[in-house]
């Protein structure tokens, strides 16, 4: 059966655009609370209790009333966390024993985008058929249960030193980061009231950027998904190293004492190469578009490689099949399993940091095992008919360009899973034949669709390029 509102990461849009409405929340609200309640076993007069975190939007507001409103309507309580980051709403849901736990967050958007997502009580998110189950009761009339068996809403005034709490445990009691002079960047986000105390509390210098949300200004020009305010800041303060956060939390990138920005696979790598030195460490996941300098350092010091499809979800679910405990993706997303059920920015950056603090060296020193792929992708805009595997044309192309390569790289062509594109990538050793190769695999594909769309039309025009 297919999903109408959940995607890879819960329910994500344009605030006011269906169905990000509070209409459609409170809907459901309520429908998730009837799924939920119906698949928990209870004992005698409890009525089951959903844990509600989101970060630092303005519209977070009106959707956590709406979220609210709904669950109680279904009968359950709630549990108000406030502004939080994704993973302390996983690991909270955990702890305090919950049926479930709600984020509302749209993670790296700008504060126009929201979303829900949730979390099981093992703090892991809902199975695919508990999210169908609830996306069919969307469908049904919303009925309020009797007024005696509404659900309560109470404030968890503690939960932002619960989860500090947390994050220190992951770092080594034997350690400390005394004399480690850190920029922290918290992108206006969920984790600017935890992520400083964090760091400070294990004994670091800190000085932060973005830590005044407002409302309106999460991740602008700041965060993981734009670091140049962070890397400025490390040079101009004579930093050892800058911790860049995403909106929600789950993401994080680096930036070494130079300025220069350490990116997920070069955080990977790091975390698994410093972990096998400590105990063996099988293997790592990543995706189709991690950099194939991980892959061979990875390889190179003894770790294992495979590669899921884009998105953490997939990662996951190799890890699990796996029984490996470490992956991620280049935009900072990492697991790291033997402390978090999630992706967790302040957790993976300890995890980094333990490695500089143990080996006494730099971030710059410690990601010099890895040596970067220059790596190139081009979007060509496609059209729903168009069958990319099919293409005798295209496929020829992709074969002659991997002769081009001659072992040095290598080639992926896929479908993007939300836009009408094919994103064309293509990375190797030498910049220059990587962009060529690139560029002459994109006309091929361009022109490829513009046949099938019209033999006789003009060729379609690409929607951009990012290198």
């Amino acid at each position: 059966m297919g999903r109408k509102y959940f995607g890879t990461d819960g329910i994500r849009g344009r605030v006011g655009e269906f169905p990000i409405t509070p209409e459609f929340v409170l809907k459901l609200g309520w429908a998730a609370g009837q799924v939920l309640s119906d698949r928990q076993v209870l004992t005698d007069g409890d009525k089951g209790k959903v844990l509600i975190g989101k970060d630092t939007r303005i519209s977070g507001y009106m959707f956590e009333s709406a979220l609210e409103a709904g669950l109680s309507a279904a009968g359950l309580d709630i549990l108000l966390l406030g502004p939080m980051p994704t993973p302390a709403v996983a690991y909270l849901t955990r702890t305090l024993r919950a049926t479930a736990g709600i984020v509302i967050s749209a993670s790296h958007n700008p504060f126009q985008d929201n979303g829900i997502k949730f979390f099981s009580t093992e703090g892991a998110k809902l199975p695919d058929e508990v999210e169908l189950e609830i996306e069919e009761r969307l469908e049904q009339p919303m009925a309020t249960v009797d007024s005696s068996a509404l659900g309560k809403a109470v404030r968890v005034d503690d939960a932002a030193g619960r989860y500090i709490e947390f994050c220190k445990s992951t770092f080594p009691r034997h350690l400390s980061l005394k004399g480690l002079h850190l920029v922290v960047d918290c992108s206006n986000g969920a984790t600017y009231h935890v992520a400083p105390s964090v760091f400070r509390e294990l004994g670091a210098k800190v000085e932060t950027i973005g830590v005044e949300p407002d409302g309106l200004n999460i991740n602008v020009e700041c965060g993981s998904t734009e670091p140049e305010q962070l890397s400025l800041a490390v040079i101009e303060r004579g930093a050892d190293a800058g911790i860049a956060l995403d909106g929600d939390g789950d993401r994080v990138i680096m930036v070494d004492h130079k300025g220069e920005v350490v990116d997920g696979d070069e955080l990977l790598f790091i975390i698994a190469r410093e972990q096998h030195r400590r105990q063996p460490v099988a293997g790592v996941v990543g995706t189709l578009m991690s950099n194939l300098g991980m892959e061979r350092a990875l390889k190179a010091a003894n770790i294992d490689f495979h590669r899921a499809k884009v998105g953490d979800r997939y990662v996951l679910e190799r890890l699990r099949q796996n029984g490996w405990l470490f992956g991620g993706e280049s935009s900072g997303h990492l697991l790291c399993l033997n402390h978090s059920t999630t992706g967790d920015g302040i957790v993976s950056a300890l995890q980094v940091l333990v490695g500089m603090t143990e080996a006494d060296r730099s971030l710059n020193e410690l990601k010099a095992g890895m040596t970067k792929y220059p790596q190139v992708m081009i979007n060509v805009r496609t059209t729903p008919d168009f069958d990319l595997d099919g293409c005798t044309a295209v496929q020829d192309s992709v074969r002659v360009a991997e002769a081009e390569l001659s072992g040095t790289g290598r080639v992926l062509l896929r479908p993007s899973g939300t836009e009408p594109l094919v994103r064309v990538m293509v990375e190797g050793e030498e910049l220059e034949l990587v962009e060529r190769v690139a560029r002459g695999l994109a006309d091929s594909v361009e022109s490829a669709i513009a046949v099938s769309n019209d033999p006789d039309g003009p060729a379609i025009d690409l929607s951009g390029t990012s290198r």
